[in-house]
């Protein structure tokens, strides 16, 4: 690395290899350090969803619980929601400019402080605060993880590990399944089951904090922010790291060098400008991306229950029973895709996984219509549905965490969270909700499948349509370096073959 002196005010600019020395790395024990320390926040998030989603009657339990009504526990996923979307925007921005470190391990923290002070909640209000807290923390998480993720991961990997983390959720909501069989029954007093709930992922999270401290800040991130001489003893220690594991690595050539200049922080008009002026295909492609799959995805876990309750008879006692293996299918998906999504590709494979999961629903809803499932035949349907639309959905993630350039990536994956999260995580629920209730509630002599067909007909065709433009307008990133995706904003050059900025995929 080479720092010439500019004189003035002129920003200095600098040479340097880290990407590149980043990308050559083979895969070792650090590396599996980062995918647990950082990994961890998705599963979190899966734990957190169905800790409240399962302790619905324990809260409503006027003596044990707190008295709530049917529509105040639906407002707590609300709160959770909103401090999920406040957090992405607001830590999204400040993982850009602070770093990436710093971000992920105060999150961490937030989501500690607001998940526990659940556990000691007085009454609704003073949970749905503590709700807004925890899903702050985790807004926040996914914007600083993914980010550090892609940037920390060599180029050969990042596809596969990303998706599969991605994935996590599901083990976080499969937990938070298993326990509640045990926590919401009648071997644990009802003062105390959904209580101990809010502590469990707190007690994770603790054990979590201490590894994320021995994780490096992102060497991408030091280099772009003019701390170069930082970025290059952080990735000599990474190094050092890889050596200890018994890998040899080759030198990099100084041909690879990058050449970046210190630019001032990002205001919004430029912020804006780079996303739909230079980059307006790929905002479009994050934002399909991102709302189908949400849309999908929020329309059939949040009234599932509701789906094996009404149409099917199934006792709600036992509806967590059939979770299990709804969950297993969403989990294995990225886990058994996501390498290919690394050697297929990036286009064919989401074309693939949303189209497919689109196809299958399509099915199922004219199999739904003509009254031939049962609770057992619609479940393994889902599992097999959800088993390439997690990929595909987890794949979102990574596309809008990888297309653009490294300065905006945090806020790039907070916007786009948060717009998805407001059309699948509002629209979608209650949509499909009123599309249950027009079939005629639980007790009606006869149900109409009609309404809730159409919704199915709606979630099928908007995931082919996310599929259909992925692959006509999406980004051949596969085992490509960040920098070769999208270039820095603060790249004076780029090394041989590289993308000359403002002049690479739009």
């Amino acid at each position: 690395m080479s720092a010439p002196s500019t004189g003035g005010t002129a920003p200095v600019t600098v040479r340097s290899t880290v990407p590149a020395r980043i990308d050559r790395l083979p895969w070792t024990q650090f590396h599996w350090l980062v995918v647990v320390g950082l990994g961890v926040s998705w599963i979190l998030d899966g734990l957190e969803i169905q800790v409240v989603a399962l302790n619905t009657d324990s809260l409503k339990d006027p003596e044990g619980g707190l008295g709530l009504t049917t529509g105040e526990v639906g407002a707590l996923g609300s709160a959770y929601l909103a401090g999920q979307v406040l957090g992405a925007l607001v830590f999204g921005r400040m993982t850009d400019k602070l770093g990436r470190r710093k971000l992920f391990i105060a999150t961490l923290l937030i989501y500690l402080i607001g998940s526990g002070l659940g556990g000691i909640s007085w009454d609704f209000w003073s949970l749905a605060a503590f709700r807004f807290i925890a899903g702050m923390g985790i807004g926040g998480e996914y914007t600083a993880i993914n980010s550090a993720i892609d940037e920390l991961i060599p180029s050969h990997y990042r596809g596969r590990v990303d998706i599969a983390v991605n994935g996590t959720y599901w083990a976080g909501a499969l937990l938070g399944n298993v326990l509640g069989l045990y926590l919401y029954s009648e071997s644990v007093p009802v003062q105390w089951g959904w209580r101990i709930a809010f502590f469990i992922g707190p007690a994770l999270g603790l054990v979590i904090i201490f590894l994320r401290r021995t994780i490096p800040e992102s060497p991408r991130w030091l280099v772009t922010h003019g701390r170069a001489e930082e970025a290059e003893r952080t990735i000599d220690d990474i190094e050092e790291r890889v050596r200890h594991s018994g890998a040899h690595l080759e030198p990099v050539p100084e041909s690879k060098a990058l050449e970046i200049k210190e630019l001032p922080p990002l205001g919004f008009r430029q912020l804006t400008k780079t996303f739909f002026g230079t980059y307006p295909k790929r905002s479009i492609l994050g934002f399909t991306m991102m709302v189908t799959q949400s849309f999908l995805y929020n329309a059939i876990f949040f009234t599932y229950s509701a789906v094996l309750a009404t149409f099917y008879g199934i006792d709600r006692g036992s509806i967590p029973w059939y979770f299990i293996p709804f969950a297993f299918g969403n989990l294995l998906g990225p886990l058994v895709l996501g390498p290919l999504f690394d050697t297929v590709g990036r286009r064919k494979m989401i074309f693939a996984t949303y189209g497919g999961s689109g196809a299958l629903l399509l099915v199922t809803a004219f199999l739904f219509q003509a009254g031939v499932l049962s609770a057992l035949t619609q479940t393994a349907l889902w599992c097999v549905i959800f088993f390439f639309a997690s990929a595909g959905a987890s794949s979102a993630y990574l596309t809008v965490s990888e297309i653009f350039p490294l300065e905006l990536r945090g806020q790039a994956i907070s916007y786009f969270f948060a717009i998805s999260q407001g059309a699948g995580g509002v629209i979608a629920p209650y949509l499909f909700g009123r599309l249950i209730d027009a079939a005629g509630g639980e007790d009606a002599a006869v149900l109409d499948a009609g309404p809730l067909t159409v919704g199915y007909v709606i979630g099928a065709v908007m995931m082919m349509v996310g599929g259909i433009v992925a692959r006509v307008i999406g980004v051949d990133a596969e085992r490509k370096s960040l920098e070769d995706i999208a270039t820095p904003l603060s790249a004076a050059g780029v090394p041989a073959g590289g993308v000359t900025p403002g002049k690479g995929p739009r």
